[in-house]
């Protein structure tokens, strides 16, 4: 009776840890740049697909940048005042992690002056689109209007690799698992 016990922890254990290893870190404007004014963020967040469970980090200077969380007004407008009531949260400690917890699209702008504008250089904001996790079973194909044969199923989309951090937490549960899986069978 015990081992069924052991068995019950061991599955518990292990549905845990593939949830968690499935979560990916998003180090913001890596491999090529970061939180700075030298970054695109359009480019960089187009190569991603962001999900429920994912973080994004935001790594920069203190002393010349911040992050923060802004409505959609906000974003549009680069305005952070509290006066205008855009601003959601700010971030000032240079490694700002952000659990993206639910769909739906986020915005984040640096809040120092000239930073983030509409018409001069400064482009630090950046819109994430936070989306559902692609099922493992493709949608069947519409029909066609004139009945001439299926169409082709698109491919499904792929998922940008995370970080290395993702990539280490995937291994680390991997391990565990095994470690669990040897101790089950002793």
């Amino acid at each position: 009776m015990a081992s069924m016990g052991r068995v019950v922890v061991v599955a518990m254990t292990m549905m845990v840890m593939l949830g968690m290893a499935s979560a990916a870190t998003y180090n913001v404007g890596e491999p090529g740049g970061a939180w700075d004014l030298n970054t695109n963020y359009a480019n960089w967040v187009a190569q991603k697909k962001f999900h429920p469970g994912d973080q994004i980090v935001f790594k920069y200077s203190p002393q010349q940048h911040d992050v923060v969380e802004v409505n959609k007004a906000g974003y549009d407008s680069c305005s952070s005042s509290s006066s205008s009531s855009s601003a959601i949260a700010t971030h000032t400690t240079g490694n700002d992690a952000i659990a993206l917890n639910s769909t739906g699209t986020r915005y984040f702008i640096c809040g120092f002056p000239g930073h983030c504008t509409t018409t001069g250089t400064g482009s630090m904001k950046i819109q994430i689109d936070v989306v559902q996790a692609d099922s493992s079973t493709p949608a069947p194909a519409p029909p066609t209007p004139s009945g001439s044969g299926p169409n082709p199923t698109p491919p499904a989309p792929v998922r940008s690799p995370p970080s290395s951090a993702a990539t280490s937490l995937k291994a680390t549960a991997a391990a565990a698992v095994a470690v669990l899986l040897a101790a089950l069978m002793a």
